[in-house]
């Protein structure tokens, strides 16, 4: 199974940007692999998503344009870099691995799709 670590949180004005990134182990190439976040008293949101050759992308709505997912296999890594900041984007950030290379079969924006999950990295945007 995949293990997942992320980090880069931390707490940024509004506009600013951050990079998020993921440290896999296990057998990414068989994964494609997201980030999703969680802020308190809201369920899990999905953000953005990955196949594992980096040639399919889905982004939520609500990110698109401002934020961008890469991947590094060689480098064991996912990234997420996220441009002008608001804060509603405030929440915990999650790194997860989602059960097929290429996000087919199951949705991607469904929690159950994906088979592990990292500890998660905190954001904080403030106004």
């Amino acid at each position: 199974q995949v293990q997942l670590v992320e980090s880069g949180g931390g707490l940024v004005q509004v506009g600013d940007s951050l990079r998020l990134s993921c440290a896999a182990s296990g057998r990414i190439s068989e994964h494609a692999l997201g980030w999703w976040r969680q802020a308190p008293g809201k369920e899990r949101e999905f953000v953005a998503v990955i196949a594992w050759n980096a040639g399919w992308i889905k982004y939520s709505d609500a990110v698109k344009g401002r934020f961008t997912i890469s991947r590094d296999n060689a480098r064991r890594m996912v990234f997420l870099r996220m441009d002008s900041l608001k804060p509603e984007d405030t929440a915990g950030y999650y790194c997860a691995a989602h059960r097929t290379p290429f996000g087919e079969g199951y949705s991607v924006a469904d929690g159950q799709s994906y088979e592990s999950w990292g500890q998660g990295t905190q954001v904080t945007v403030s106004s």
